[in-house]
C-alpha cells in the first residue's frame, strides 16, 4: 500500500494522499519562515506571509512534478501558465484572507495562516490538477479535456 501510495502512478486515492502530504509539509515550511520572519526579523506579517507563501510555492511546484502527478514532467508552456496563475492567485487569496481575518476580525496572524491555508487548499487541488497533468480531476463535470502535453 505504501508503495502505491509513493509511486506517481499509484491511482487517484494515492495522488490525493501525496498531494496533502507535498501540501502539508509545503506548508509547515511557509507557516515556520512566516513565523520565523515576523518573530525573529521583525517583518510585517504580510509581508512575511507572502514571502513564505512564494517560497513555499516554489518547493510545492518541484515536489508536485516530480512526486505528485504522473508524467507531469512534459508540461506544455499552457501547463506551465496555469500553474503559475493558480500560485499567483493562491498568494493573492492567502493575503487577502489573512488581511481580512487579521485586521477586520482581529483573529492573531499565527492563527488567520491556519484558516486561510485551509480555504486556499481545496481550491489549489483543482487548479494545480488540472495545470500539471493538462485537465481537471476525474469527477468534474464539465471541465474534462486537454490543456495540450500529450498527456492521457
Amino acid at each position: 500500500m505504501l508503495k502505491d501510495i509513493l509511486h506517481p502512478t499509484g491511482g487517484r486515492t494515492a495522488e490525493i494522499v501525496r498531494f496533502l502530504l507535498v501540501g502539508g509539509g509545503c506548508f509547515v515550511f511557509d507557516y515556520g519562515l512566516m513565523v520565523a520572519l515576523t518573530e525573529l526579523g521583525g517583518v510585517y506579517y504580510l509581508l512575511s506571509s507572502g514571502i513564505s507563501f512564494t517560497a513555499s510555492v516554489i518547493v510545492n511546484y518541484w515536489l508536485c512534478v516530480h512526486f505528485v502527478f504522473a508524467h507531469a514532467q512534459h508540461q506544455s508552456a499552457k501547463q506551465m501558465t496555469m500553474f503559475i496563475g493558480s500560485s499567483v492567485t493562491g498568494l493573492f487569496l492567502t493575503q487577502l484572507f489573512m488581511y481580512v481575518f487579521v485586521d477586520g476580525l482581529g483573529i492573531v496572524y499565527w492563527i488567520a495562516k491556519f484558516l486561510a491555508a485551509g480555504l486556499v487548499t481545496i481550491w489549489n487541488y483543482f487548479w494545480k490538477s488540472k495545470a500539471v497533468k493538462g485537465k481537471a480531476p476525474e469527477g468534474m463535470a464539465g471541465t474534462e479535456g486537454s490543456a495540450g502535453g500529450g498527456h492521457p
